[in-house]
């Protein structure tokens, strides 16, 4: 068929099959993003091996090596072996949400109503998948007419970073150093970068450096959230693992600032702009049950689920039940606290007046300062064995090119306390 040459009508070619293969294209946001933390440790020792007479002690990752409590086991054991075979509903089931409420009005002092048990709760596959969504649910293209920003505290939990980047925004790193008291200066942030954030990610007790973020704090992080229409994601995955005191968390703070306004005629705002983020991995030693909850501002929480029945596989129902049971008891966290504590104290033992050592108020990390972080690293592990995480994996650098955690190595109190003793007693005699 000849086409006449004013024709309108169009041709498209195609590759021809079996020719040259053309890559896929893939987001190239992703390739912005530095390797996690754990790829970027394992190319760091790849050359290097620990003495053949040392037993490798893995010091590096938060995964909790306590046992379980009993009623875990108990719980998915007396699940209905239908209920395996029943996709959960986004939203979870009723006892898992009146579970978490019930734990958060104990827990911090809540009334009833201050969050809506059915509109303010859902649960979360672990905090790692929604602390990544929460990005994707609250970036606009553009905010105040330019890309929007991303608060995130520096050092930092990878997946903030990932988030950001993925969703679209710029990640504004907020540094959090011994002269901050380790947690960002609020007041460091100008108005003119307020204006087009879209979420802030705060972490408190904070990892790695285990501070605490005072009520005064959050409420000041929460009035900023509202002046300027942004997200407050708090991620408080360590809340329950204190030293001294129980952390105050988000919620006692918008509490605190209602009953402020309630002579002022500002009360009635309650949980908006806050998103609250807890999980069973380090309160319950149950990592594995990929068991979470996110709480606040019952608008916000629509709109997740409206994100989350797109985006979410979520917990089988048994593991529902399991978490339920476990925001029910806070027996085995006691128990839990107690031994984290002794870890600390023999840490102390061994280390006090050494790298910069204080005892964190909440987790149970170590934030050690030997000077050159990744130096340090090599050497624990050729020498004794001891894989730890150089601080800098966790920063990201000032403008000036300096990195505030150069010089630190994270070191996870997760084994038992003697373990604990003579893994720090070995740091000490290793970078004395």
């Amino acid at each position: 068929m000849e086409l006449a040459a004013d024709s309108r009508l169009s041709v498209t070619t195609h590759p021809v099959v079996g020719g040259p293969t053309v890559g896929p294209s893939l987001n190239g946001r992703l390739g912005g993003l530095s390797d996690y933390p754990f790829t970027r440790l394992g190319a760091l020792l790849a050359d290097v091996t620990p003495r053949s007479n040392t037993t490798p002690l893995m010091l590096s990752i938060g995964e909790p090596q306590h046992e379980p409590p009993a009623l875990l086991a108990q719980a998915l054991a007396a699940a209905p072996l239908a209920d395996w075979g029943k996709y959960p509903p986004t939203i979870g089931t009723a006892p898992f949400r009146a579970a978490v409420h019930s734990w958060l009005c104990r827990r911090y002092g809540l009334p009833a109503g201050f969050v809506d048990v059915d509109k303010g709760i859902l649960p979360a596959t672990g905090t790692r998948e929604a602390l990544f969504q929460v990005a994707l649910l609250a970036t606009p293209q553009r905010k105040d007419g330019r890309q929007p920003a991303v608060l995130i505290p520096n050092p930092f939990y990878a997946v903030y970073e990932g988030a950001a980047a993925l969703a679209g925004a710029e990640p504004v790193f907020m540094p959090a150093t011994r002269e901050t008291g380790f947690l960002p200066d609020l007041d460091a942030l100008s108005p003119d970068l307020l204006a087009r954030t879209a979420l802030m990610y705060l972490c408190t007790p904070s990892n790695p450096q285990g501070a605490v973020a005072d009520l005064a704090y959050l409420k000041k992080a929460i009035g900023l959230a509202r002046a300027y229409g942004f997200v407050l994601a708090l991620d408080e995955c360590y809340a329950e693992i204190w030293d001294k005191a129980p952390p105050p968390g988000g919620f006692e703070a918008a509490l605190a600032l209602e009953n402020d306004g309630a002579g002022q005629g500002k009360a009635g705002q309650g949980t908006a702009n806050l998103l609250v983020f807890n999980s069973l991995s380090k309160r319950s030693s149950a990592a594995g049950l990929r068991s979470g909850f996110i709480a606040g501002d019952p608008a916000l929480i629509q709109a997740f689920t409206r994100l989350r029945s797109y985006a979410l596989a979520g917990n089988a129902l048994p593991a529902l039940a399991a978490a339920a049971a476990l925001w029910s008891d806070d027996a085995h966290v006691e128990e839990n606290r107690r031994l984290y504590r002794q870890k600390i104290d023999a840490a102390e033992a061994a280390l006090k007046g050494r790298y910069g050592f204080y005892r964190p108020a909440g987790g149970f990390f170590l934030w050690l300062e030997v000077g050159d972080g990744e130096a340090a690293t090599r050497r624990l592990w050729g020498e004794a064995g001891l894989r730890v995480l150089p601080g800098a994996y966790f920063t990201r650098s000032e403008p000036d090119g300096s990195n505030a955690g150069h010089p630190y190595i994270r070191v996870a109190l997760v084994h038992d306390t003697e373990t604990v003793a003579r893994a720090c007693e070995t740091i000490a005699r290793v970078l004395g």
